[in-house]
């Protein structure tokens, strides 16, 4: 999708605010060139602040992250041309399900998700500083999709838990790992429930060079 101005595209300095190696790996599928700083932005935004609304929730953490590695990059006279943030949760009965925070909490997650169905929701922020870097211009987005889930055992959530695959990923499980046999079907953008919505990522890039902002 980005194929026409890549070169041009890759001559500028792109940085992506996460250190999410899937993340990683889907930009590098779209052709991009870019350096990882991961972001510092704590993630203690109030959910119930955002109830009903989890998508901003998912937009104000990814603004954060963005906002942050800005404000760091610019500190040191070293700001890149965009800075791309992300945030990935999952959504079950309208509660927000982020990353576990103990085996214990994976294994209850997936328990929860077995038979079911259930969204993911990336919220990403594109972040442009502006020529005398004192400013960022933000172009926020979100993504849906949703993910059925087979109905799985005991055993088999103790073995999943058992590879720590789960341990960094919002909802408990990956999609492109393990997990991927407990998926019955998706709705949406696979590399969304992965961790970046690719198409839309690229999309919202390409309005920002048409616009003459990058």
């Amino acid at each position: 999708m980005l194929g026409p101005i890549l070169s041009r595209l890759n001559a500028k300095s792109i940085v992506l605010g996460s250190s999410s190696p899937r993340r990683r790996e889907i930009l590098s599928m779209a052709g991009l060139s870019f350096r990882v700083v991961p972001s510092r932005f704590e993630e203690n935004l109030l959910k119930s602040d955002y109830v009903g609304r989890p998508w901003d929730y998912a937009k104000a953490t990814a603004r954060g992250k963005t906002e942050e590695v800005f404000q760091r990059l610019a500190a040191e006279n070293s700001p890149p041309n965009l800075i791309i943030g992300a945030d990935s949760i999952v959504i079950l009965d309208g509660e927000i399900l982020e990353k576990p925070r103990s085996e214990k909490d994976a294994t209850s997650m997936l328990h929860r998700l077995s038979g079911r169905t259930h969204s993911v929701i990336s919220g990403v922020a594109l972040g442009v500083p502006s020529k005398d870097n004192t400013g960022l211009t933000l172009s926020t987005f979100h993504e849906e999709t949703t993910v059925d889930f087979a109905s799985i055992t005991g055993d088999m959530i103790d073995y999943y838990v058992s590879t720590k695959e789960p341990m960094d990923k919002a909802g408990s499980y990956g999609i492109q790992g393990v997990a991927g046999s407990f998926v019955t079907a998706i709705q949406g953008d696979f590399y969304n429930v992965m961790g970046l919505p690719l198409h839309r990522t690229c999309k919202e890039i390409l309005k920002l060079w048409d616009r003459g902002l990058l």
